[in-house]
């Protein structure tokens, strides 16, 4: 497998064609997958934004108070209106904001960036990262899309790329009714493929200002195994974050 950037992208603007500047600067075969940054996927959606789009409740006004108390460092209101705004839950309101976002990605402050945004004070995740993924694969020769983020992870230092919405492929390789090596049934694995994909994408990515937010990845096999678009924990499974939110946090 082999894994490349998309070379000389330009900054992306609300409105552009994202599908067709990765074509433009790259010749690609349908059975590449195409790992494309949130960032310019919401860029070209227009969901750059700002501040003062988000005046702030009487909610967002204390939990800021409760985040600076926690912190020791001041918390604009409006940027914690901007989360409430964008999620569909809060796990936790301190020490950070711990949030599920409108489809299903849980993460902190709903997954809003502040840096790398010309046009805004922030920017927001794709609405529907998913229904993203299909339309620029539309307009591809390849065949399988999808759409990352980073993030941090329970009982892990640091942030990896994940998947957040995809196309093309399932999100999930099931591999329960295989053998190991021994002759032993698998009862339960099932491997996350889209994340994998997006952590490898994200190596070559890279942060900061490194500017190459598309990553083809070539010469990935699925093989003879099923597959599933299970992706998000259901809530009735997801025991942690049951546990959290039966938590409360003490400084």
């Amino acid at each position: 497998m082999e894994l490349f950037a998309v070379p000389d992208l330009p900054e992306v603007r609300a409105g552009d064609d994202v599908a067709a500047l990765i074509r433009e600067r790259v010749d690609l075969r349908p059975d590449d997958v195409v790992c494309v940054a949130s960032t310019i996927v919401s860029k070209a959606e227009g969901r750059s934004a700002d501040l003062s789009d988000f005046p702030a409740g009487p909610r967002a006004r204390e939990i800021a108070d409760s985040l600076a108390e926690h912190t020791g460092e001041e918390k604009d209101p409006r940027f914690t209106q901007a989360v409430l705004e964008e999620s569909v839950e809060i796990l936790m309101d301190a020490p950070f904001l711990l949030t599920e976002t409108r489809f299903g990605h849980v993460g902190v402050n709903a997954g809003i960036d502040r840096s790398n945004v010309p046009d805004g004070d922030l920017l927001l995740l794709p609405e529907r990262p998913t229904e993203s993924a299909k339309r620029i694969r539309e307009g591809l020769p390849a065949d399988r899309v999808v759409v990352t983020d980073t993030c941090g992870r329970p009982f892990r230092h640091g942030q990896r790329g994940v998947a957040i919405g995809w196309a093309g492929l399932s999100a999930s390789r099931d591999w329960r009714g295989e053998t190991d090596r021994d002759g032993r049934e698998l009862g339960v694995t099932v491997e996350n493929v889209v994340d994998e994909l997006a952590a490898a994408a994200n190596l070559v990515a890279g942060e900061g200002d490194d500017g190459t937010p598309a990553v083809v990845v070539r010469d990935f096999e699925w093989g003879d195994h099923g597959g599933s678009d299970a992706h998000f924990r259901e809530i009735e499974t997801d025991f942690v974050r049951q546990a959290v939110r039966g938590w409360s946090y003490a400084q």
